[in-house]
């Protein structure tokens, strides 16, 4: 038996397929993965993220601390609220885990890290953190409830107390607004708007059931995962992970050259790989052919071997078969994947796939 969330019993109440994942039992699905995916790029869905570990980083050196611990630079958060995303990096260059970072003022920040890198995130941080004044608390005191979809934002809004309703619909994408112990993120892993909602864990359950009230459907991991994929999101574990940069990850974005002299932990090997080039793509893949792309199937052009697939599914929103995948970067327009001991034919494409609700790529 894994570790449960405040909310293990309204899953069961609701007749959640529990499984496994991370440490934790979590709901895969509660009776349709299919309608659940749809729910939250038609309607609207909410999602048990409590197994995610919150953490509180306050005191003098706090920033010092995270521009030193990060890739991303949190320099650049001038405002309360404001988030951003980065990955944390081992001194090789190899993606520790990727991570949210909220400013809450000037020597205070939470820090929202993945549920089964927690523990050792924990303790790498800890170990950075001690030639720094600063304090990183464990706030396993709260829930976390992302509640997703076209009409997310109006169904939650109204369940908020008047004054964090106000601050949270004014909010902007990737901030967030607070209010006593809840704390409202315009934030997400699905593609599509609405909010990340943490709260006292014994608060939870009430709220769930109210958003339940409130016409939105609750959602399992099987629907998280087609959803992010869709959206081209990466999966720590299996797009990136200790072995690998962000750099052949998709994610350069996140990497904060500028200032030149803020020595974060793995710019020299991030800035080696870089000077030395032949750096692998990180692409998206549409199949053309019949059949369904998995993570660690081969990618080839002719008879060359280019890569492979990290990630891979079908795309209830396309209707076709979709991939993320790791590969050498004089790959062309399409490629072959093995199937099976058969070669499929794909088009290499940009992620994302599917935004907001709508087609990101050509199906022709």
């Amino acid at each position: 038996m894994g570790q449960r969330t405040p909310l293990f019993a309204e899953h069961q109440r609701l007749g959640a397929r529990i499984v496994p994942f991370g440490g934790w039992d979590m709901p895969l699905h509660y009776g349709s993965q299919l309608e659940e995916h749809h729910a939250v790029r038609q309607h609207s869905g909410m999602f048990d993220v409590s197994h995610m570990r919150i953490l509180d980083l306050a005191g003098s050196e706090a920033q010092a601390f995270l521009r030193h611990l990060l890739a991303n630079d949190v320099a650049k958060l001038k405002t309360p609220g404001k988030a951003l995303y980065s990955c944390m990096l081992r001194d090789d260059g190899g993606v520790l885990d990727d991570l949210i970072v909220y400013y809450r003022g000037p020597d205070r920040y939470r820090i929202v890290v993945n549920a089964a890198t927690a523990e050792k995130d924990l303790a790498w941080m800890r170990t950075q953190l001690s030639a720094f004044s600063a304090e990183l608390q464990p706030r396993s005191d709260l829930a976390m409830i992302a509640v997703q979809g076209p009409e997310a934002r109006a169904n939650t809004l109204p369940l908020l107390d008047p004054a964090l309703r106000e601050a949270a619909g004014a909010l902007k994408p990737f901030f967030a607004a607070e209010s006593g112990d809840w704390f409202v993120g315009r934030t997400g892993y699905t593609g599509e708007d609405g909010f990340e909602v943490m709260l006292p864990a014994d608060q939870a359950p009430a709220f769930w059931q109210a958003l339940h009230e409130a016409g939105v459907r609750p959602c399992g991991l099987g629907a998280r995962d087609t959803l992010r994929l869709e959206a081209g999101m990466n999966l720590y574990g299996q797009d990136m992970d200790e072995t690998v940069s962000p750099l052949e990850s998709g994610l350069n974005w996140t990497v904060a050259w500028e200032p030149e002299d803020r020595p974060f932990i793995g710019r020299a090997a991030l800035e080696a790989q870089r000077k030395a080039g032949g750096l692998r793509r990180f692409v998206g893949l549409l199949l053309l052919d019949r059949g369904v792309l998995r993570s660690h199937q081969k990618v080839f052009q002719g008879e060359q071997e280019m890569g492979e697939i990290t990630s891979g599914g079908f795309s209830p929103s396309l209707q076709r078969s979709i991939a993320l995948a790791r590969v050498d970067a004089r790959i062309g327009e399409t490629c072959e994947v093995e199937v099976r001991g058969k070669l499929l034919r794909a088009r290499v494409v940009k992620p994302p796939f599917v935004r907001q609700g709508k087609a990101c790529i050509s199906l022709d």
